[in-house]
């Protein structure tokens, strides 16, 4: 499986920030729409990075009070692992182990084409093993 089949499962929708959005305003976006992380991106659309309730936490540990002030570039993970439509699923796996992360962009041509988390890959790598097992029991069961 590769990224573009989850995609096309999950939708292409990203939500997004921009740099000068305040945590407390980007932690309300992340607490109404359920996600753990969102792109920040300029009035152009440009990705700058991404902020996560894990940028978040880290900013109050290391900021203190008036955390929820600070603009959204000030706690973004600027260094982003990205992938493209055409990743395998077991590469991204790979990727989200090494790195760290729980979510990976998907660029393609320098252009944001959707974002996947870590759920995602885990969902989609339980569905091929579900698949799999199925074809292998119906093969076993099957009359020669």
């Amino acid at each position: 499986m590769i990224i573009s089949a989850i995609l096309k499962g999950k939708g292409t929708e990203v939500v997004s920030v921009g740099p000068g959005d305040l945590v407390l305003a980007v932690a309300r976006v992340l607490t109404e729409r359920g996600i753990g992380a969102a792109l920040v991106r300029d009035p152009a659309g440009r990705v700058l990075g991404i902020i996560s309730e894990r940028d978040i936490v880290r900013g109050m540990a290391n900021q203190g009070q008036g955390t929820t002030q600070l603009p959204a570039e000030r706690l973004m993970t600027r260094d982003l692992v990205t992938v493209t439509r055409n990743t395998a699923l077991t590469e991204a796996m790979e990727l989200v182990t090494r790195h760290r992360v729980r979510h990976l962009p998907v660029i393609e041509g320098g252009e944001l084409v959707g974002l996947v988390s870590i759920g995602d890959l885990v969902k989609a790598r339980i569905d091929e093993a579900e698949f799999e097992a199925a074809a292998l029991k119906a093969y076993v069961v099957s009359p020669r």
